[in-house]
C-alpha cells in the first residue's frame, strides 16, 4: 500500500489547484464564503469520484507497465510539479503533470503505450476547445433568457448567484468523475486487494482534503487573473467547463480542467469584450502548460535512472 502514499499527496496537490477552477470567480467577487465554498466543492467531488471516476482510471492505467517502484516515481514527480506551479500562482494541468510522469517512466522502461497515449493527446486538445464552442453557444442564449424574460435587477442577480453556486456543484463533481484519475489511476491492479471503486474513493477524498486546506490561492489568482468576470460571465464559463469535464469522464480520459476553463474564458470574452482578456496571463499560462509535462516527464525518467543504477 505504500506506493498510494504518492498518489493522495498527488490527489492533494490536484485538489489544491484545481478547486479554482470550478469557485475562483464566486469567491473572488464575494457570491459565496470561501470556507462554504471549499465545503460544496469537496463533497461534490467525492459523490464524482464515486459515481464516474472509474473509466479514467482504467484508461490511465493502461499507459505504461508499472511496478512498485514506478508508481511511487510517477506519483511523487507529478506532485511535485504541480505543487511547484500552485506556488508560482499558474493554474496549470494536473493530467499533463501525471501524463507526463507515466510517459517519462514509460519511454525510460520501454513500455509505454503509444494508442493509450494518442487518445488522451487527442482529449486534451478537445477539453479548451470544446469549452470553448460551448461558451459560444450558451452566452447568447442565457443572454436572450434575461432579455426577454421581465425581471428585476435584484431578482436577475439572485438567480445569477444561485445558478453559479449550481453550477460550481456540478463543475466539482464533474471534476472529482474526471481527475480523481490523475490521482490514483496508475495504481488500478497493481495494488493487492484495493479495487478500482475504492481507489475513486481514496482519491476523492484526497482532492477533497487539497480543496479544504489549500486552495484558497489559486481560487483568487483565477477569479481575478484571466479577464474580469462578473455573475453572467462566470455562469456561462463555469457551465461550459463543466459540461465539456464531465462529458471527457463518461468517455473515460482524464484531462484538464484549467484548460478547458481558459477555453471557456476565452469563448465569453470574445463575444463579450475581448479587450477585458488578459493576454498577459494567458501567455504565462500558456508557458506553465508547456512546462508541465516537460518537466513532470524529465523528472520521472531521471527518477526511474537513478533508482534502477
Amino acid at each position: 500500500m505504500y506506493p498510494l502514499t504518492g498518489g493522495l499527496y498527488l490527489g492533494w496537490a490536484l485538489g489544491a489547484n484545481d478547486a479554482a477552477n470550478v469557485f475562483g470567480t464566486a469567491v473572488a467577487t464575494k457570491i459565496i464564503r470561501f470556507r462554504t465554498a471549499t465545503i460544496l466543492c469537496a463533497a461534490a467531488v467525492v459523490l464524482g469520484a464515486m459515481f464516474q471516476g472509474q473509466s479514467g482510471i482504467r484508461t490511465l492505467s493502461s499507459l505504461a507497465d508499472q511496478t512498485q517502484q514506478t508508481l511511487v516515481i510517477a506519483a511523487v514527480t507529478a506532485a511535485l510539479t504541480v505543487t511547484l506551479m500552485i506556488f508560482l500562482r499558474l493554474p496549470i494541468s494536473t493530467s499533463q503533470a501525471v501524463v507526463g510522469a507515466i510517459t517519462g517512466v514509460g519511454l525510460a522502461s520501454h513500455s509505454l503505450d503509444w494508442g493509450s497515449l494518442l487518445k488522451v493527446l487527442i482529449c486534451w486538445a478537445a477539453a479548451p476547445i470544446g469549452a470553448f464552442l460551448i461558451a459560444l453557444t450558451v452566452y447568447p442564449l442565457v443572454t436572450l433568457f434575461f432579455r426577454r424574460v421581465p425581471m428585476s435587477i435584484l431578482w436577475r442577480d439572485k438567480l445569477l448567484w444561485s445558478g453559479l453556486i449550481v453550477v460550481g456543484c456540478y463543475g466539482s463533481y464533474a471534476l472529482g468523475a474526471n481527475n480523481v484519475a490523475n490521482a490514483t489511476g496508475i495504481f488500478s491492479g497493481r495494488l493487492d486487494g484495493v479495487t478500482d471503486h475504492e481507489l475513486a474513493v481514496l482519491g476523492g477524498v484526497s482532492i477533497a482534503l487539497g480543496v479544504l486546506t489549500f486552495s484558497r490561492r489559486m481560487m483568487l489568482a483565477v477569479g481575478k487573473g484571466i479577464m474580469p468576470l462578473e455573475a453572467l460571465t462566470a455562469f456561462v464559463a463555469v457551465l461550459s467547463m463543466a459540461v465539456t469535464i464531465h462529458v471527457l469522464a463518461m468517455i473515460g480520459v482524464p484531462v484538464s480542467t484549467s484548460q478547458a476553463v481558459v477555453g471557456a474564458i476565452i469563448g465569453v470574452g470574445l463575444l463579450r469584450n475581448r479587450q477585458n482578456l488578459r493576454f498577459g496571463m494567458l501567455r504565462n499560462i500558456a508557458v506553465g502548460w508547456t512546462l508541465v509535462p516537460t518537466i513532470s516527464l524529465i523528472l520521472s525518467a531521471a527518477g526511474y535512472a537513478i533508482f534502477t543504477l
